[in-house]
């Protein structure tokens, strides 16, 4: 990994508080130039530490009143890539995650509600080459996220 210093860490924090700040008024705030600013997160873009800005959407708002984490077993390792490929079509799949263990992947899922959820798993994900088995459970609430920290 790259090193940061005092300044990038600074950067980071203020960003993740508020992505659409000015650089002029990140600048101000923290005591240095407004080009160190665009130096330094330039830079930080670069080392792929800062990814993008994005707005976050409130899934129950917009009607996806299921959140579920499914564990995913293949019947062979080979699959992996193939699996992933295919669920990443899936628009209810929000992210994926290759695990450890007597499963293989790990997914988070939106639904509408539990008919849709079903829906997903029997005519979408379990009808995926490769796919054994899977293992749901439903989550009554996210009570918190939050990113990696800065130290």
């Amino acid at each position: 990994m790259e090193k940061i210093d005092t300044i990038d860490k600074t950067i980071i924090k203020k960003l993740l508080t508020n992505a659409r700040i000015a650089y002029s008024q990140l600048a101000k705030e923290i005591g240095v130039s407004n080009t160190l600013v665009h130096k330094k997160v330039n830079r930080l873009r670069q080392l792929g530490i800062l990814k993008s800005p994005t707005f976050i959407l409130d899934a129950q708002k917009l009607g996806f009143l299921t959140e579920a984490y499914t564990t995913i077993k293949l019947d062979e390792p080979k699959h992996v890539k193939t699996v992933i490929k295919e669920l990443e079509k899936i628009p209810e799949v929000i992210s994926c995650s290759n695990i450890t263990g007597e499963y293989t992947l790990i997914i988070r899922i939106f639904a509408r509600d539990n008919d849709k959820l079903r829906e997903v798993l029997y005519n979408k994900i379990h009808l995926i080459s490769g796919v054994v088995s899977t293992d749901t459970v439903i989550s009554f609430e996210t009570s918190f996220e939050k990113q990696v920290p800065i130290e």
